[in-house]
């Protein structure tokens, strides 16, 4: 009876304590993993003997390299310990913040000793709800000592495989045959041997008729040959047969082989990512499965997904519209000018000279521009050609006139029939204030010259005299051919008014478009352009977008010249001056926030540096 007793205890003890029992309750969710956000304090260390963990670094014949090790939460390193110690953390959210334009979340998987096994493998893979998207994070592998020395087993045995496969040419040939056959009947190719020079390479293919490939050939090791071939033609199933579960070595977090002990393992992991515009919260979660020799035994049963709240900067931007204040004039004026080719001494429009075509269409659109815009009306349109200094000033006068009829006769087609009766032309036979401008900015022709150039062009002398003096300098040709054409031009000034608008001058206000798209940019994270259109304002955004981008101080100089009465301007100088390490001022602008506004006691519990300085001082009570 007692026997039997006995022999009943002994297999209810066996059954309790097999891996097919211990299976059984982690499909049933009875064991399963722990995500956790961490806590505040670092883990106690325990015993050396709970558990042990190696990195895996080592190569595939050393094995595994055995320590004790952890990760370190901040670093993400493993460090030498002895202990690793279970968290009971069972918080399922966290407040974290997005600074410069990254978030940092951390969090703890826990596996239960219970589930580790030195013929098991645990492929843990976290994932990460952002917005609408499920991004998968680098998966983590915990592998028994068992399993991991089966991997390197069937490494080392497809590597014997290759060693098998004949990789010298030589060896598939007979070659002390081959050689004698040579010196029998190739006497001069056999003295190649030692001098290569003596026989061409003719003679070496066609001695006696037989050739050597030919006799090589015939020498072939042929059914070696086919094995071999037949061998390395199995090369990729061989490696399928041997290493049935390849060890992972890029693209994961984490590869630990668990070599004995009783304790549970925690991981801290660390994911660091780039926000994005209008994120509230992100979402973490486990997927995975447990593994034995190779062959999935079951997917794993994972606990609720943790959330992270995170707050931005971007959020106490004001975006209250900004408007500035402009000055309507009455009266408008535009000009557009065009390089309109004519013939020597011609004043007649020739589509096909130059470039003349696109310039031509170039106008037509401008004008069509102008018509479009309702809100002016035309007063006139003045048509002014212009001529170079070459020849008369009086035959240059009498060309600009002319050319200037014949474009506005040019353009006289396809203007509105309210525009026809506002078609002016004007002359200027020699356009002597352009011709100074483009040699002032010339570089091409040397300082000396240049001021020698500009001093006759700036003289008052007659334009014919002038003309003359530039045409003895040897620089002559090059004005001629370069700068000349440049002053043979149209231009077309618009005098128009505003529709409706009495008075000369209205004071009134429009939006500032442009700041507003730096409070945008700032909506968006993008904090470097938010810094640059924002700079010039120097108000309340600017000094925002100096914080998010980093640059405290800058906006500890914008927060300085801005009213202290405002809550949140009293909020960002505690924030930025917490940054800075000068504590007791900034507890003192917390203060005055919180005199103006008592909701930012709340939002101090979002931002790390306010959290961090409340703390360390404990002057108020958080909700």
């Amino acid at each position: 009876m007692c026997s039997r007793m006995l022999a009943l205890l002994l297999l209810f003890l066996l059954t309790s304590c097999s891996p097919y029992s211990r299976i059984r309750k982690i499909a049933s969710g009875e064991i399963k993993m722990e995500l956790s956000v961490p806590d505040d304090d670092k883990p106690e260390e325990e015993d050396a003997d709970e558990l042990q963990i190696d990195s895996i670094r080592g190569t595939l014949s050393d094995g595994p390299i055995i320590m004790n090790a952890i990760r370190d939460s901040e670093t993400g390193e493993m460090v030498a310990t002895d202990v690793i110690s279970a968290s009971k953390v069972t918080a399922r959210f966290r407040n974290v913040a997005e600074r410069a334009g990254y978030v940092s979340i951390s969090f703890d998987v826990s596996v239960p000793a219970a589930m580790s096994d030195s013929r098991w493998q645990l492929k843990i893979c976290p994932n990460m709800r952002i917005l609408q998207d499920t991004l998968p994070l680098e998966p983590l592998y915990i592998t028994g000592a068992a399993y991991r020395a089966a991997q390197l087993r069937g490494y080392e045995r497809y590597r014997a495989f290759l060693a098998s496969i004949i990789t010298d040419s030589m060896d598939l040939v007979q070659v002390r045959q081959l050689e004698i056959f040579i010196k029998r009947h190739f006497p001069q190719t056999y003295a190649m041997k030692n001098d290569s020079s003596i026989v061409t390479q003719p003679m070496e293919e066609n001695l006696f008729g037989v050739t050597q490939r030919q006799a090589l050939e015939h020498y072939k090791k042929h059914f070696k040959i086919k094995m071999n071939d037949r061998r390395r033609a199995r090369s990729e199933r061989m490696y399928r047969k041997y290493v049935k579960d390849p060890i992972v070595t890029e693209g994961i977090r984490l590869d630990t082989v668990l070599v004995g002990g009783e304790g549970d393992f925690i991981y801290r992991y660390v994911h660091t990512f780039r926000s994005r515009p209008g994120l509230k919260k992100v979402m973490v979660s486990l997927s995975g499965s447990l593994y034995d020799r190779g062959e999935k035994l079951l997917d794993l049963a994972f606990p609720e997904e943790l959330t992270f709240y995170i707050s931005s900067l971007a959020t106490l931007a004001d975006e209250r519209p900004k408007y500035r204040m402009i000055v309507l004039e009455r009266t408008v004026y535009d000009n557009t000018k065009a390089l309109i080719d004519f013939r020597k001494g011609r004043s007649d429009v020739d589509t096909l000279l130059g470039d003349n075509a696109s310039e031509l269409r170039r106008i037509r659109k401008c004008i069509d521009d102008v018509v479009s815009r309702e809100e002016f009306i035309l007063d006139s349109l003045v048509v002014v050609a212009s001529c170079s200094p070459e020849g008369s000033f009086a035959l240059n006068r009498r060309l600009s006139r002319e050319r200037s009829e014949s474009m506005l006769a040019y353009i006289h087609d396809f203007v509105p029939e309210t525009w026809k009766d506002s078609l002016r032309t004007s002359e200027m036979p020699e356009n002597w204030p352009q011709l100074e401008r483009l040699v002032e900015s010339d570089t091409v022709v040397g300082e000396a010259a240049r001021n020698r150039l500009l001093k006759i062009i700036r003289s008052s002398s007659a334009p014919d005299e002038r003309e003359r003096r530039l045409s003895a300098e040897k620089e002559y040709r090059y004005l001629r051919e370069k700068i000349y054409p440049q002053l043979r031009s149209v231009r077309f000034d618009f005098y128009l008014h505003r529709a409706g608008m009495v008075k000369d001058t209205v004071h009134t206000t429009e939006l500032d478009t442009v700041y507003m798209e730096g409070v945008n940019a700032l909506k968006r994270l993008d904090y470097k352009t938010a810094v640059s259109i924002l700079r010039p304002y120097d108000d309340y955004n600017s000094a925002l977008a100096f914080m998010s981008a980093e640059y405290n101080h800058s906006a500890l100089d914008v927060l300085g010249r801005l009213d202290d009465t405002d809550a949140k301007v009293c909020y960002l100088k505690a924030m930025v001056l917490s940054r800075l390490e000068q504590y007791e001022e900034a507890l003192k602008y917390f203060e005055l926030a919180l005199a103006y506004d008592p909701y930012l006691e709340h939002r101090a519990n979002l931002d790390p540096e306010m959290y961090d300085l409340i703390n360390k001082y404990k002057p108020f009570k958080f909700n």
